[in-house]
């Protein structure tokens, strides 16, 4: 059935934050995606707004097929409901492992339109219109990194010993910051955060008290009719201050034989995860190694396609791929009980995934990374950052690494 088409103009170019502002009066749960005009291989997020009432139940996510958009997250220890695993470390506080919603109100945005499927009136615009922006908003928020670099080097030295023994090729290894805070504004810090980093899978989500402030480089998966594509990121160097430094550090990344084998165990890791759910003999890297500028960081990424075997579902997809290899290692089983085990805390919706499901089946998912968690009723927030450990890998190099992920972040909770 074909929906009508209305198409405004905007003007105000705050009025995308008073939207937020309005849907966080009136709605449990809303999510703003936005690809801020990335030229991303395969496209970044398509910029739309939604918003919804309820969340949906298991039966309603993971039933296909489906006449509703589904919007939300799956957290990283979903992996437990996947594969014999658990998660011991203490949490910041609870969130769900699941959640999504189906909008009850969508919009999409093409330049300075907005296009709604239905006609949005008078009463509508006038309530966005009175809306008005916090002159001081409230993102300052005192962070504490949750192990120090003695600590790190500790752990960095433990994993190289599991790759000695064989136990794993490759292990992500992530540490959290966390805070606390009596008033703190997500939407505030999710536009500052935007405009500091605005990434190609850039997404604000709100689920009753809990948040989602995202600045994400990489995308998980993404379905296109019968084409399922993985876009994994590994290796990552600073831009540089001036346009010398700039190329040269972009061609030591893609010249790094370090950088590119991480890459590539991860690549073959998605290659096999995909081969589960695709037809013999149609998975293929479309692109190896491939240097990407980010406002802050050159990243190096690689992208997978395939055709899926017909009649797959959403639940085959994840439970073949989930959760994703740039987060965990190889070989995957074994590593993500490496990282259980060294960790010290509960990932929950970081390194999980957030996106969108069409009607048709079609989605778009990112990687949870370079991005706040945070609990309004709790008061509480966190994030995270991870890089590769590899039998090579220097600890104080990659804890440098972790700190230039983290930057953009603390700029925010810094206020400055």
């Amino acid at each position: 059935m074909k929906h009508n088409s209305y198409v405004y103009p905007i003007s105000d170019p705050s009025w995308i934050e008073k939207l937020c502002r309005w849907a966080d009066h009136h709605f449990d749960f809303f999510a703003y995606t936005n690809g801020n005009n990335h030229q991303y291989p395969e496209g970044p997020f398509a910029t739309h707004f939604y918003a919804g009432k309820s969340q949906l139940s298991k039966k309603e996510i993971w039933n296909e097929p489906s006449s509703f958009k589904k919007v939300g997250i799956i957290g990283y220890d979903y992996k437990n409901q996947l594969e014999n695993l658990n998660s011991e470390n203490p949490a910041f506080f609870d969130l769900p492992e699941v959640c999504f919603f189906a909008p009850s109100f969508s919009l999409k945005f093409l330049g300075e339109k907005v296009i709604s499927d239905v006609e949005l009136n008078e009463e509508f615009w006038q309530e966005i219109e009175q809306i008005t922006l916090p002159e001081r908003p409230f993102t300052n928020c005192s962070v504490q990194p949750q192990i120090t670099p003695e600590n790190y080097s500790d752990t960095v030295k433990a994993i190289q010993r599991h790759i000695v023994e064989g136990n794993t090729y490759e292990s992500n290894f992530c540490q959290a910051y966390t805070g606390t805070f009596e008033n703190w504004d997500p939407i505030s810090a999710y536009f500052n955060l935007n405009k500091l980093s605005p990434m190609p899978f850039s997404a604000l989500f709100k689920a009753k008290s809990q948040w989602l402030i995202s600045a994400s480089p990489e995308r998980f998966l993404k379905k296109t009719g019968s084409k399922l594509i993985a876009q994994p990121i590994k290796g990552t160097i600073k831009r540089g201050v001036s346009k010398a430094e700039d190329l040269q550090n972009k061609e030591t990344l893609g010249n790094s034989e370090k950088e590119q084998a991480e890459n590539l165990m991860i690549t073959d890791l998605m290659r096999n995860d995909l081969s589960k759910v695709s037809k013999t003999g149609s998975v293929k890297v479309t692109e190896l190694f491939g240097i990407y500028p980010f406002p802050k960081v050159f990243q190096m990424i690689s992208t997978i396609v395939s055709e899926l075997k017909e009649d797959t579902t959403f639940a085959e997809i994840i439970q073949a791929s989930f959760p994703m290899g740039s987060m965990t290692g190889a070989p995957k089983i074994r590593t993500m009980e490496i990282v259980e085990e060294l960790e010290s805390f509960k990932r929950g919706w970081f390194s999980g995934t957030f996106g969108v499901i069409e009607e048709n089946g079609d989605f778009d998912f990112s990687v949870v990374i370079r991005s706040i968690i945070a609990d309004l009723a709790v008061k509480k927030l966190y994030f995270g950052v991870g890089s590769a450990i590899t039998f090579d890998a220097n600890a104080e190099q990659e804890y440098d690494e972790c700190s230039l992920k983290a930057k953009a972040i603390l700029e925010v909770l810094s206020g400055k």
